[in-house]
């Protein structure tokens, strides 16, 4: 396939003597637009009934990928989409580590590796202002900000969760807001994080030099719980989940097969055993809030997104830009009462309220697979992803069937804007390059860890185990892509060759 972003079809080389000399194109724009906690199916396009007008516009006319895939958790995601190594060689095989603790250098640290360049860094080195907004979470220390790692210009939540009309303590550990390298502080009324971190990416826009190219970074932390959402949004919702998340969930897994995501080998898993039924379910938790204010949080999002592309409409640079959406792991399910910072007299939504919608409504966000964040099966690491790029992307209108992983997603930037990601010694790679290939088919081997839980991918089979002293289970991803028949005990050679894999990687990066 020829694409513009590797260059112009015909090498000067083999041009016409009489050929005149085009102009280079210009570099494109590059946008990656990062969810917090978002399921696979919660986009429109991806079968959920949540309204995502702006995505589902870009998905219809740029691609969106079936199989692509995160690292199961915020911090190692964001740690991969920002070096493009794995989380281990970044630093950040677990979590963040405190601003107050001092870790031991390596694997699990819990900031980014001084050693290795981000995304940022290196576009810089191209000739690209960089721009964030939102949400870091991977490095606490001010040494380790975000203006610190190549960014021109930030605005956001250095932290992790926390919530969204205000910055509060959260168990003895106050989050932090920045902008620029200075501590930030939101107003006491009137604020709202989403809608903020749209604003601050379409101000330092609205001032960009036209004649450079940018990189922005808009890392939202909706749908992250606190869920905390605009009343006139969550209204629009009201009764919509009134027939709970099993009957939801059959919606969702019917409507991705109209829209040609899923196949009649996606299964629909059973419920987790400690999933109730939903007339089971205890009304004095609002369960049906707790989903109508999760919907408006995306909803929000994506009007957010929405106001990002009419910008770069009405400036004309929507058609060489290049746009990633992706969210960093599956939706998640916990429960965080134990915080002890939701007060009942709120409602659920408001400004005092503090909840998530926990492991039931997780199964429906992560529809038609297993699990959800912090797993390594693929409710846990499986995300949309939609790229739009008018100018250097051909439309294509059935999905990609190819596999990536967000380790791709530096290398892809770096060659859209004309460098030679291939010199970086990066374990990923273009993504557009493997557009036409099926993903049962591939033979490059992708791999996880995060708190024992691991797996490995390789062509159509995938190895996973649910913690570092549980056995090898093996699934054809082929013929059962939602995991439910474990043939471990049927290939014991297939086991052991992809444990071995799986071993040899784990010593490279330091599991």
């Amino acid at each position: 396939m020829c694409l513009l972003l590797l260059g112009a079809c015909q090498s000067p080389a083999t041009a016409p003597a009489s050929a005149v000399s085009l102009p280079e194109p210009a570099p494109p724009n590059l946008v990656v637009i990062l969810a917090d906690d978002l399921g696979y199916s919660d986009l429109g396009c991806y079968g959920g009934e949540i309204a995502t007008p702006t995505l589902d516009r870009l998905a219809a006319s740029g691609l969106k990928f079936r199989h692509f895939y995160n690292a199961a958790r915020c911090c190692p995601t964001r740690a991969s989409l920002l070096t493009g190594q794995y989380p281990h060689t970044a630093g950040m095989g677990k979590m963040v580590s405190d601003r107050d603790s001092e870790p031991s250098p390596g694997p699990y640290q819990g900031y980014l590796t001084d050693s290795i360049p981000t995304l940022a860094e290196v576009l810089r080195v191209q000739g690209y202002r960089t721009y964030m907004s939102g949400k870091w979470h991977v490095g606490e220390r001010p040494e380790h900000w975000p203006l610190r790692r190549g960014f021109d210009r930030y605005f956001g939540l250095i932290s992790g969760a926390s919530s969204y009309y205000t910055i509060r303590r959260d168990q003895d550990r106050l989050r932090q807001m920045v902008l620029d390298s200075l501590p930030w502080v939101p107003p006491a009324r009137g604020w709202y994080a989403t809608d903020a971190y749209t604003d601050f990416a379409l101000e330092v826009l609205a001032d960009h030099d036209p004649d450079r190219p940018f990189f922005l970074y808009l890392s939202y932390t909706a749908p992250h719980w606190p869920l905390h959402a605009p009343e006139e949004i969550v209204e629009q919702y009201a009764g919509r989940y009134a027939a709970g998340w099993d009957s939801l969930r059959h919606e969702r897994h019917a409507r991705q097969q109209q829209l040609g995501l899923t196949d009649d080998r996606y299964v629909l898993p059973p419920l987790d055993d400690d999933v109730s039924d939903w007339s089971a379910a205890d009304p004095a938790l609002q369960w049906e809030r707790r989903m109508e204010v999760y919907a408006a949080m995306v909803q929000r999002m994506d009007e957010g997104i929405g106001r990002l592309v009419r910008q770069l409409e009405a400036t004309g640079q929507l058609d060489n830009t290049l746009i990633l959406f992706l969210s960093d792991n599956g939706g998640s399910a916990e429960d965080i009462s134990g915080r002890n910072l939701h007060r009942d007299t709120a409602a659920i939504g408001q400004p005092g309220s503090y909840v998530a919608y926990r492991k039931p409504w997780s199964q429906l966000s992560n529809v038609p697979f297993r699990k959800f964040k912090q797993w390594t099966d693929e409710g846990g690491i499986a995300t949309p992803l939609i790229a739009h790029w008018p100018a250097g992307l051909p439309r294509h209108s059935d999905w990609i069937d190819a596999y990536a992983h967000v380790i791709d997603l530096l290398p892809t930037c770096v060659t859209a804007a004309g460098g030679d990601a291939g010199a970086m010694n990066l374990p990923g790679g273009d993504i557009f390059a493997v557009i036409d290939q099926q993903s049962h088919q591939q033979e490059r081997p992708l791999f996880w860890e995060h708190y024992g839980r691991a797996a490995v991918r390789l062509g159509r089979y995938k190895l996973s185990r649910e913690a570092a002293d549980a056995p090898w289970r093996l699934f054809d991803l082929h013929t059962d892509p939602t995991e439910l028949r474990d043939i471990a005990p049927d290939q014991p050679q297939r086991v052991e060759e992809m444990a071995t894999l799986y071993a040899a990687w784990a010593v490279e990066v330091g599991v």
